[in-house]
């Protein structure tokens, strides 16, 4: 049985706004047995497409290998943004040692909604995926059980948006006293290319395809991720 660890710290900055939420990147980051071209940092898969397509957004010019530079690109991008970073495995185990979500068992959860209560700036969350088992979402309405929290559904289509209110303490002088926060919650198309079938699949897809045969899912991604980050 391999134990997947998640190798990386959430990356969160103080002016965050925005929080990334994945699940683990692929178990080479553990063992630090890295592809050439990967980014030993936060979704630096060689293979995804998240920095791709945010590179293609904001035109960041990054670097896509395993150096100090690279890394520092994305951080530098994500303060500048205040976006954060905080994938909600914190481990699993593995019988094959693959990337897939649905191979992961004995999974331990990242208490996220802790990090929220630290980072009150925060009012979206940007899943990289949606509730199909064992992905971001699946995994974060689970989280909100233990809560008593539930997502509320804003819009079914795809990218599909809900919300939640957490409750959020005042300073000591004002203990007993409490205001609500509500969350926002977006289910991106997954960054990977096991996810080009659902793609595929979708009606807007299919259309923006008809219209231009040049259009591919890398394409929609970055029209779906634009209008979020």
């Amino acid at each position: 049985m391999f134990y997947h660890f998640h190798p990386y710290e959430p990356f969160i900055p103080v002016n965050a706004t925005k929080l990334i939420v994945g699940t683990l990147p692929p178990p080479r980051f553990c063992t630090k047995d890295l592809k050439t071209g990967d980014v030993d940092f936060c979704y630096g898969s060689i293979d995804g497409q998240l920095w791709p397509i945010l590179d293609s957004i904001f035109k960041l010019n990054l670097k896509f290998e395993t150096t100090d530079e690279a890394i520092h690109q994305r951080k530098v991008f994500l303060e500048s943004r205040g976006i954060g970073i905080c994938d909600i495995v914190a481990s699993a185990e593995r019988n094959k040692i693959d990337a897939s979500d649905l191979g992961m068992q004995n999974v331990k959860l990242r208490d996220l909604i802790g990090y929220l209560h630290r980072h009150p700036k925060i009012d979206t969350l940007l899943f990289t995926g949606g509730n199909s088992k064992n992905g971001p979402e699946y995994f974060f309405r689970r989280h909100l059980k233990e809560y008593g929290l539930t997502l509320e559904v804003i819009s079914d289509e795809v990218p599909r948006i809900h919300q939640f209110v957490i409750a959020m303490p005042r300073p000591r002088q004002k203990q007993s006293a409490k205001e609500e926060r509500i969350i926002k919650t977006v289910s991106l198309t997954a960054p990977s290319g096991a996810a080009n079938r659902a793609v595929g699949s979708l009606p807007l897809y299919k259309k923006l395809k008809d219209a231009d045969p040049r259009f591919n899912t890398i394409d929609f991604r970055v029209m779906q991720y634009r209008e979020f980050f």
